[in-house]
């Protein structure tokens, strides 16, 4: 079986000279993009195959597609674990007043986001030991609510204290593919987020948001809400 070109949309893709399989693979390609299109949240790769011919190469279809939408306003891209259709950064301007305004935090509940992002799960006093000051229960129930972090589980530890992580809200909204995607030491230097001479010392560890909880955490219980605010504190 010899292999040729097909040509969809001026882009030539890699295709069987049988006219059939020819045919199967651009029906997939336009029942996955109108799944991307329709899908509110990034699709992932088992999810689309199961919506696809079971004979179809899925990862052959991604890619051919998002070949095709190389150059153009929207472009297919990895994002929080799955696939999805997004606009060209360079158009952000055209789409100014269709945009959503977007959840503005306080410079604590960046902070207090970082934190997390980098060291999950993360408890409050351990998010308060790194802060170097301590955290209201209103800066976590504004991060919970743009639905950025989650509740865990509860610390294996006197108190039993709240854990907490990121979400895939997280990386579809800041762009990542994987919470591994989040800049390095090196990334944040070069970025300029750190400067002047960086202690021997510091540390950017390899963040982990993986659903499964560690032997150092149990699951939530009912009275989860009440991580509860210490009298008189400040951010």
């Amino acid at each position: 079986m010899s292999a040729g070109l097909a040509w969809r949309g001026g882009l030539a893709i890699a295709v069987s000279n049988e006219p059939a399989l020819a045919t199967a693979h651009s029906e997939a390609m336009r029942m996955a993009e109108a799944i991307l299109f329709a899908s509110p949240e990034p699709v992932p790769v088992r999810d689309l195959a199961g919506r696809l011919p079971h004979d179809v190469d899925v990862e052959s279809v991604l890619s051919d597609l998002q070949r095709l939408y190389v150059g153009r306003g929207i472009n297919l891209v990895q994002v929080a674990g799955g696939w999805a259709f997004r606009t060209v950064p360079d158009l952000a301007y055209v789409l100014a007043r269709e945009a959503a305004e977007p959840a503005r935090l306080s410079r604590a509940a960046m902070e207090v986001l970082a934190i997390i992002a980098y060291h999950q799960p993360a408890t409050r006093a351990e998010i308060e030991e790194i802060r170097g000051v301590s955290t209201s229960k209103g800066t976590l129930d504004a991060l919970l609510e743009t639905r950025w972090i989650r509740m865990r589980g509860r610390r294996k530890a006197p108190g039993r204290p709240v854990t907490f992580g990121t979400t895939p809200a997280f990386l579809e909204h800041f762009g990542l593919n994987a919470i591994t995607d989040l800049p390095g030491l090196d990334e944040l230097q070069g970025l300029g987020f750190l400067e002047g001479k960086i202690p021997a010392d510091l540390d950017v560890p390899t963040p982990s948001d993986d659903l499964l909880l560690t032997d150092q955490e149990e699951p939530l219980d009912g009275d989860a809400l009440a991580f509860g605010p210490t009298p008189g504190e400040e951010d």
